[in-house]
């Protein structure tokens, strides 16, 4: 078991700066949109550490093909990170209280230098 951690890289793809939020046990469990600037996914890692500790920040969703997820929001409502699918509801809180409990204190593994 590895310890719970974002992982911050650039995408050579699009070019844009990515962060993951990984669990205690190496799975990910949140994940970001892409930004221009490498502060700028620093600052949505910040965000997730902040808002993450919150129920009311969590949107729980259902995909077209009955797959569960939830969105982490802001105070202003805007999406920080969106999660894995899961299979099963309880699958889907599980991911939800792993990134409450390791998303505050969980260290930046920078794969950009």
């Amino acid at each position: 078991m590895g310890n719970p951690k974002f992982k911050l890289w650039k995408s050579e793809r699009d070019n844009q700066y990515y962060f993951r939020l990984q669990s205690e046990n190496g799975e990910p469990i949140l994940h970001s949109e892409g930004y221009q600037a490498k502060i700028s996914a620093e600052n949505g890692i910040e965000s997730v550490r902040i808002h993450s500790p919150f129920e009311q920040n969590y949107e729980r969703k259902t995909s077209r093909n009955s797959e569960f997820y939830f969105s982490l929001r802001s105070y202003n409502y805007e999406i920080i990170g969106m999660s894995e699918m899961y299979d099963t509801e309880q699958g889907c809180q599980n991911g939800i209280d792993a990134v409450k409990r390791t998303a505050p204190k969980a260290p930046v593994e920078d794969l950009t230098k």
